[in-house]
């Protein structure tokens, strides 16, 4: 026992060390990340080319900032990547982020997408839309109130309401409406439902395409994937069944999340991390990670990609991407005293 101890120890620490360079002034970055290597590849290879710098990149889909917390003092990661608000504040939380006071990130970043602290920084908007059935759902324009109109009684599909894309945007809801008027809210959506939530976002599409449901909430990055995915026929055939709505807030708003950026608290080589954050921040680095990921630049004078652009006029909601998190909690226990992932009562 004590000797495959001994082998697992030597085996992490060699990972370790092949991770991280021999010395610090090494012309490298370690990028730590919850997003597909190959959805942030472009902007790391425009980055190598413009600075010199290699970037080093290990994913983690589960449980990245306990990874780091696990590693403490002497992990490698340099630059955390991950999507969603809740995601990058749980790495603050969690205590594997520090503060980057720099005037070139805050001037490229609106107040809005970044955290009052500065320990993360949004570099992508992710609009959460309706999925609409061609053939059943003629609108173009829809709030997020119209939900729960007894109009759509079975014909609403939904994966769970704990999910954190979910979450952030019934947070908006509370933050626009209060908690009473959220609640009757969800309790609409919850009596409209088909079946009980599940799936992911593009379980929403299939099961639209397939005549179980004629609207679903779900985030339009994830319809650019679908329409463009070669290897998934099927999912092509899944995405020309519907078409995008922008639902608005009575603000004439939709809600956006974002995907973003993290300076690793014991970063090794924090000069080239700075570096790193600051062109991802710029306007080049946020046009190739929106391109790549069929998501909207965060500084709203640049421009989408012609896929993402096809979908439609979006106007972002300006709420506070910290403010959202703050009020997750609350929805969090909302979606659970309704029993809102029990589907509805038959």
């Amino acid at each position: 026992m004590a000797s495959r101890a001994l082998r697992a120890v030597v085996a992490v620490s060699t990972l370790l060390a092949a991770f991280t360079p021999a010395s610090a002034q090494e012309a490298v970055v370690n990028v730590y990340t919850f997003r597909q290597p190959d959805l942030i590849k472009p902007a790391l290879d425009a980055f190598t080319t413009e600075t010199g710098i290699r970037t080093e990149v290990l994913f983690v889909d589960k449980g990245l900032e306990d990874r780091i917390a696990a590693e403490g003092e002497n992990s490698p990661a340099d630059v955390i990547v991950t999507v969603d608000i809740a995601r990058l504040s749980a790495a603050k939380a969690k205590g594997v982020t520090q503060a980057l006071e720099d005037e070139t990130v805050n001037s490229n970043i609106p107040a809005s997408y970044r955290d009052p602290e500065n320990h993360w920084f949004g570099l992508t908007k992710r609009a959460r839309v309706f999925y609409a059935y061609n053939a059943r759902v003629p609108e173009k324009v829809m709030s997020y109130a119209a939900l729960s109109d007894p109009r759509w009684k079975g014909r609403l599909c939904s994966r769970s309401g704990q999910h954190e894309h979910n979450l952030a945007l019934f947070s908006a809801a509370i933050l626009h409406w209060g908690e009473q008027r959220t609640e009757e809210w969800l309790r609409g959506i919850k009596a409209n439902l088909s079946a009980a939530p599940s799936g992911m976002e593009r379980d929403q599409v299939k099961a639209i395409a397939e005549g179980r449901c004629d609207l679903a909430i779900g985030n339009a990055d994830q319809v650019g994937f679908m329409q463009t995915n070669a290897r998934s026929p099927e999912q092509q055939e899944w995405a020309k069944a519907i078409h995008i709505v922008f639902p608005l807030f009575e603000n004439g708003a939709t809600h956006v999340n974002i995907a973003g950026a993290a300076l690793a608290r014991y970063a090794p080589h924090r000069d080239n991390a700075v570096k790193l954050i600051q062109f991802l921040s710029s306007p080049r680095g946020q046009q190739i990670m929106a391109e790549q990921n069929f998501e909207y630049p965060v500084e709203p004078r640049l421009k989408a990609s012609t896929v993402v652009q096809s979908f439609g006029p979006l106007t972002a909601d300006a709420l506070l991407m910290d403010e959202i998190e703050n009020t997750r909690q609350l929805a969090s226990e909302i979606v659970g005293r309704i029993g809102y992932d029990n589907g509805p009562e038959r």
